[in-house]
């Protein structure tokens, strides 16, 4: 079965985030960054992660919608 588009592409990027923060909390431990900063950073970078999932879904959706009218649209000539 073939994962979809919607689906790993967020969970690479989701890790991404997660190495990324795990790399960047002695930063802000150490008071380099504002929690404001650190966490907000976070919190944007998952609403857009959730943005791009919800795209892509509906972008997979239509293409299975079109194909489908293709495949009903041969199958009557």
């Amino acid at each position: 079965m073939k994962i979809k588009k919607s689906t790993w592409l967020p969970i690479i990027l989701l890790i991404y985030l997660a190495v990324m923060s795990v790399i960047g909390w002695k930063g802000y431990q150490s008071g380099q960054n504002s929690a404001l900063y650190y966490f907000g950073s976070i919190a944007v970078t998952l609403g857009i992660i959730y943005l791009l999932h919800l795209r892509l879904k509906k972008r997979e959706k239509l293409r299975a919608e079109r194909e489908q009218e293709l495949k009903d649209n041969s199958s009557k000539n």
